[in-house]
């Protein structure tokens, strides 16, 4: 036990909580099993240190965290690890990448019944194992969504800035007062082109090759957080590569199923399968046509980021598909997106918003929304593209 309390105090000590995630702020944290869910690479570990290091005192030993990738708990029942914590007047135990521990569920249940003076807070990963929706854990913990930074976040990270998130009200209906408020501040369009190749995801801070990170981090995405819940054999792991690529080079279009079927070498069904386990792990997006119900192909599937874009292509991909990628990644979290029959066009919440060039012309219609690229400041009720990064 001392040696996880110095390795916690070595942490802490070397945490920088000076600019903490917005989602800080929006977790109870009083409940006695809360888990931070998130994709791979999006900061879940240190946003764990940063709530301690804000919150206790190392020297008093009150708090705790543990990360299950320790040998040490394949000799320890997890269960006997938090009984041993609470005898020593423990009352805040972090358990960091739960989900490697067979059984987590049962394990983290048992803790909660057993020790009702401990509070626990735990990390896992946004890919579910199957039939996992009825376990009694989904009950008694409170889950919040650990996302990527935001352009938003990362333009007050780059600044030292600490400027408030933006609603689609704001954005939709006051535009010009809205972008005032931040131009007063920074000019977002200096920092997007950086955002979209590098910004999503917190490791761009650290002195390493972002792409070559970036593809480390893809393939322990595919290979643990999809494979390895899902329980699906380590034989069709280049088929899964193949179908995100295959998805990649096409998201323009609409994705024919039966094709990436051949090209993959398997069934539809498959294929089906493995776009909602890709959709899970945060690698792509599926947007589907408005109006449909029930069990559907989507109408477009996009790559979950731009930074992933970046890093799964060749080649450079157009304008129009980055900031699509972008406008979806920023508007998706809170809002309901749904493609319509004309390119570059998407219904969110019911409202119709094309994501166009400053230069396209666009024919005015009714109850459109013009969302464009390439321009700082709004003009005659359009919309600066960037603007839409300020929404989380």
């Amino acid at each position: 036990m001392d040696n996880f309390f110095h390795r916690h105090a070595y942490l802490i000590e070397h945490t920088d909580a000076s600019m903490p995630r917005s989602l800080m702020n929006e977790i109870d944290w009083s409940h006695r099993l809360i888990g931070i869910k998130g994709p791979r690479g999006v900061g879940k570990t240190t946003f764990l240190l940063q709530y301690i290091k804000l919150n206790f005192n190392p020297q008093l030993e009150r708090c705790l965290y543990i990360n299950m990738s320790s040998f040490y708990f394949q000799g320890c029942s997890l269960v006997k690890f938090a009984g041993e914590f609470v005898k020593r007047g423990g009352k805040v135990l972090v358990i960091d990448q739960i989900y490697k521990q067979n059984g987590w569920r049962d394990m983290l249940c048992e803790c909660y019944h057993t020790y009702p003076q401990l509070h626990i807070i735990y990390s896992t990963t946004t890919v579910e194992k199957p039939f996992s929706e009825n376990h009694e854990i989904n009950k008694l913990s409170k889950s919040y969504i650990l996302h990527g930074f935001s352009l938003r976040e990362y333009i007050n990270l780059q600044t030292h800035e600490n400027i408030p998130r933006v609603t689609m009200e704001d954005i939709m209906f006051k535009t010009e007062q809205t972008q005032r408020n931040i131009l007063m501040k920074v000019r977002p369009w200096l920092y997007l082109q950086n955002y979209l190749h590098h910004g999503y995801y917190p490791f761009y801070k650290e002195n390493l090759n972002f792409t070559e990170h970036l593809l480390k981090n893809l393939n322990a995405m595919l290979e643990i957080d999809v494979l390895f819940i899902k329980q699906i054999d380590v034989k069709y792991l280049s088929r899964l590569k193949q179908l995100l690529y295959l998805l990649a080079i096409n998201q323009q279009n609409t994705p024919n199923v039966s094709n990436l079927a051949k090209e993959i070498r398997t069934s539809r069904a498959t294929v089906m399968n493995y776009m909602n386990n890709l959709e899970e792990a945060r690698l792509i997006h599926q947007v589907f046509k408005a109006g449909t119900t029930g069990p559907k192909k989507p109408a477009r599937i996009l790559l979950h980021n731009t930074n992933l874009l970046y890093g799964v292509l060749n080649d450079t991909p157009s304008e129009q598909e980055i900031m699509e990628t972008f406008f979806i990644n920023s508007v998706w979290r809170h809002h309901t997106v749904e493609a319509t029959k004309k390119a570059g066009i998407f219904y969110v919440d019911n409202r119709k918003i094309c994501v166009c060039n400053k230069t396209d012309k666009k024919r005015k219609e009714q109850d459109l929304f013009y969302a464009r690229y390439n321009w700082e400041v709004s003009h005659n009720e359009e919309i600066p593209l960037w603007l839409f990064g300020f929404l989380y």
